[in-house]
Parts: structure tokens; sequence; C-alpha cells
């Protein structure tokens, strides 16, 4: 069975915004077990069924398979010394937001650090790597990449990174046009009444996925004393 790895920003445990995004995607990235939409808010199981296999979270280094010759105990240990080399990154408040055809949380004014942080997190973890498979590059859709994103998907596995990194946590997967307003509007309403409060990253999320099955939290990794 191919098992994949993946570095995610996740909520802190215990907060609103981890109640807030295991209700919308229906699942827990820690306990694996699927979690009841909120009331009146049912339907999201027919448009979330994708991001859900990945849980809610927003994606620092993407899904990769270990290079030959590399184990997942060297993985866990680099990521580990990662982030207790850093201090934690404040981000701000989120808001619902169309990105394409799908709707996400977004920071409101995200801070240069969360980019720079994203591009150690996509360098530091690169060595164990394999080489994405033709079916995974293909996934990608390598032919609506422009020059640059064919470029950092060849060097990097995934396209989204560096100068085209976006920081996003998903909430649904692609949306017809015609739906996009109300859910749109229904999310921000269903957030605004969460109760949220401005994001600090304070840890990292190093996640698993065996075959097909939707990935859980292998270690959380809190982040060192802030530098002076």
């Amino acid at each position: 069975m191919s098992r994949r790895y993946a570095l995610y920003c996740l909520p802190a445990p215990g907060s609103r915004l981890e109640a807030f995004g295991r209700g919308v995607l229906g699942y827990d990235t820690v306990s694996g077990a699927p979690v009841p939409h909120p009331e009146g808010l049912e339907a999201l199981a027919a448009v979330t069924a994708g991001a859900r296999t990945y849980g809610f979270h927003a994606t620092l280094k993407a899904p990769l398979r270990l290079a030959a010759g590399a184990t997942e105990s060297e993985l866990v240990a680099a990521a580990r010394a990662l982030a207790a080399a850093h201090p934690p990154v404040t981000v701000g408040p989120l808001t619902v937001a169309a990105l394409g055809a799908f709707l996400a949380l977004v920071p409101d004014a995200p801070p240069p650090a969360l980019g720079l942080f994203a591009a150690e997190c996509v360098a530091a973890l690169d060595p164990f790597r394999a080489p994405p498979t033709e079916a995974e590059r293909a996934k990608r859709r390598p032919e609506r990449l422009d020059p640059r994103g064919r470029a950092l998907l060849d060097r990097w596995g995934y396209p989204y990174v560096f100068e085209a990194f976006r920081f996003h946590m998903t909430l649904t997967d692609a949306l017809p046009e015609a739906d996009r307003d109300a859910w749109h509007r229904r999310l921000s309403e269903a957030y605004a009444a969460s109760g949220p409060e401005p994001l600090v990253i304070d840890a990292l999320g190093l996640l698993t996925q065996d075959g097909t099955a939707p990935f859980r939290l292998l270690a959380r990794l809190p982040f060192g004393e802030p530098r002076g």
C-alpha cells in the first residue's frame, strides 16, 4: 500500500477554528472519525467529498511519497527540527473567500513571514520526496500551467510554491458557478457565528495517507521559542 505524507497548518487543538473546520468537512484528521455537519448545513456532505479526504488544513508541503532510502522516522525528525527552530507566525484574521471554483478561509492580510515559512517547509523536506509518477504529474494539469508553474512542478513536485503560494484552508470542492454565491454566504455566516479569532501558527501537522484513505495526523510538532 502506498503511503504519502503532507505537512500542514492545522488549527490549534480544541479551538473554535478546529471545530468549525471539522464540522464543515465532516471529518476529524486526529481521530480519523466522521464528524456531523452543523445543523442546517447537512448539504455540505455533497460539496466536500474531495476536501474531506485531506481534512481541514492549509498546505505547507504538498503530499509526497518517500524517496528511495528515506524513512518515516527521518522525515519526522526533519519536520520536528524545522518546527523547533521556528517562532510562531501570526497570520491574523481569516475570511471566507472564493478561490476559483472552491471556497476557503484565507488571511485578510497575509504577512510576509507566512510565505517565507511556507518556502522553508517546501525546501527543508524536499530531500525526502520521491519524484512524482506520470499519473501524479498529470493530476496537476501541467497543460493549464504557465511556464513558471510547470517549472515549479518539475522541480518541487507541486506548482503552487514560493511566489505562487497562497495560504488557504479549503472548505468545499469545486462548486458550480450557480451555487457559489449561496455557499459563500452560508459559510461566511457560519464562520462568523463560530466566534473566529486571529490565527497564530505555533505548530506543524505531519499527516499520512495510506492508499486512498483520508489523511490522518501522524505528529503535531510545536514551534520553538520566539527568536530574540
